[in-house]
């Protein structure tokens, strides 16, 4: 069932079972999980099935600190959400990411590596991809020419990924199927603009929505569940303060702290070939559906006391030189290098002065690094020379800005994923966490957060 929010009468009470405000990846794919159930689920979008720029301004914000983008153009603001742009490049975490690791402050996770296997297998099909097999054997056995850079190393490994084909735009994807569900009723054109709980909040009431048309409307339900992204769950829950003056389950300042993304720098260095090589495992070519990208293992992140990151590969090219056919040979590679950030209470988001049209403030992200994440860059290309010059394979060259074992500052090339993880982070300890294991927000019953703001830690792959 589907009703555009524009043409309600104003003041109209929506009721249900289940309310999910967010109708992006993590919105949608829960909707599928409760379809041709006995339960009312009600879905709501701020937008309609199409970009509106009118909407899209309502994401726009403030950026403060290590330079980033701006917000506004950060998440797709329609139905299927950012799923719109994305490139459908997917890998599972790894276990070191969800143990607590005493270099790294507060992280740990509740939940386990294996927990999550059977919600990963189930996944696949969600997203167009493969069986749910990431070891490169796997992948080996389909093409032979996938051969590693390094033979049987203990020291860096081949992180698979694969690649949706073709890449699910959700909002195309799953809009038919959403819509002619008997117990899902989407609403479109309902930004949640304040949530109102009971006179102890310990429980969501309802939640209010508006639209451009001049329209307010409350919806009720017996659960709730945030899933706008961590840039937008985060402001909802500090916005949310008429009851609770810091915001709801801001009991301990953590809503919107500990903001992370993962680190990108492209040119971190290059790779010098001993013989030229088309590093078939490494390269994405338009017929890819899996691709390695090279890691430090566990143990040695653990003996240097470092992040977890990866380093792809595109070829080297002089200035001019066009790039050759797929699966040509080359001499040199350009080293891209993929880290998580530490959780950084300082890194956060925050809230403007500035309101939106509809009267919600606006976000403030104020990104900050730390020489952690710097010096784990550096050492993960001091492994990766040692191990090719070890074996005689090639040889790094470590861009200038890594060079230097003191210099603490970032380059002008660094940038993120634009992966949004952490203001609402998971943990057992609500001195620590804003929300469970179960993603429920500590000390309300029926509020629940969905997407990579749980995220403890960000890992490598995106999330």
């Amino acid at each position: 069932m589907y009703i555009d929010g524009r043409t309600l009468d104003n003041g109209t009470l929506i009721q249900g079972d289940i309310c999910i405000v967010g109708a992006g990846a993590a919105g949608i794919s829960m909707a599928l999980e409760w379809m041709n159930t006995p339960y009312k689920v009600i879905l709501l979008e701020g937008g309609g099935f199409q970009p509106d720029e009118k909407v899209q301004e309502l994401y726009d914000g403030k950026e403060t600190g290590q330079p980033y983008y701006p917000l506004k153009a950060m998440r797709l603001h329609y139905f299927g959400g950012t799923t719109g742009h994305w490139g459908g490049f997917c890998s599972p975490l790894e276990h070191i990411d969800f143990i607590k690791r005493d270099w790294m402050p507060i992280s740990g996770w509740p939940i386990k590596r294996d927990d999550l296997d059977q919600f990963y297998a189930r996944t696949q099909g969600i997203l167009n991809l493969g069986p749910y097999d990431y070891s490169v054997k796997y992948w080996q056995d389909k093409d032979p020419a996938l051969t590693p850079l390094l033979t049987d190393n203990s020291v860096i490994w081949n992180k698979m990924w694969q690649f949706s084909k073709p890449v699910p735009r959700f909002g195309k994807k799953y809009k038919d199927i959403i819509v002619n569900a008997k117990n899902i009723h989407l609403y479109t054109y309902a930004n949640v603009t304040d949530i109102t709980a009971n006179k102890n909040v310990s429980q969501i009431k309802e939640v209010t929505v508006k639209n451009y048309a001049g329209k307010e409307h409350k919806v009720r339900a017996k659960i709730f569940v945030l899933a706008c992204g961590a840039i937008q769950n985060s402001r909802m829950l500090l916005a949310s303060n008429k009851q609770a003056a810091n915001g709801l389950g801001n009991d301990n300042d953590l809503v919107g702290r500990h903001f992370m993304e993962h680190i990108e720098i492209f040119g971190s260095g290059e790779l010098w070939l001993k013989k030229p090589d088309a590093l078939k495992l490494y390269i994405r070519n338009p017929d890819t559906r899996a691709r390695a990208e090279l890691a430090v293992t566990e143990k040695q992140q653990t003996e240097h006391r470092i992040l977890n990151g990866t380093i792809s590969f595109l070829p080297l090219l002089k200035e001019g030189e066009k790039p050759l056919p797929p699966n040509s040979a080359y001499p040199a590679f350009q080293l891209i290098t993929r880290i998580e950030q530490a959780p950084n209470p300082l890194s956060r988001v925050t809230l403007s002065t500035d309101k939106d049209s509809l009267g919600v403030p606006r976000a403030a992200l104020h990104w900050q690094l730390s020489d952690l994440e710097k010096r784990s860059i550096r050492k993960i290309y001091e492994l990766l020379g040692e191990q090719v010059g070890i074996e005689g394979v090639a040889r790094v060259k470590m861009s200038p800005f890594l060079q230097d074992e003191n210099d603490t500052s970032w380059p002008s090339s660094t940038g993120g994923g634009q992966h949004h993880m952490g203001t609402t982070r998971m943990s057992d300890n609500p001195k620590e966490g804003v929300v469970d294991a179960n993603c429920k927000v500590n000390h309300i019953a029926n509020l629940y957060v969905a997407g990579s703001s749980c995220f403890a830690t960000g890992g490598a792959p995106n999330p």
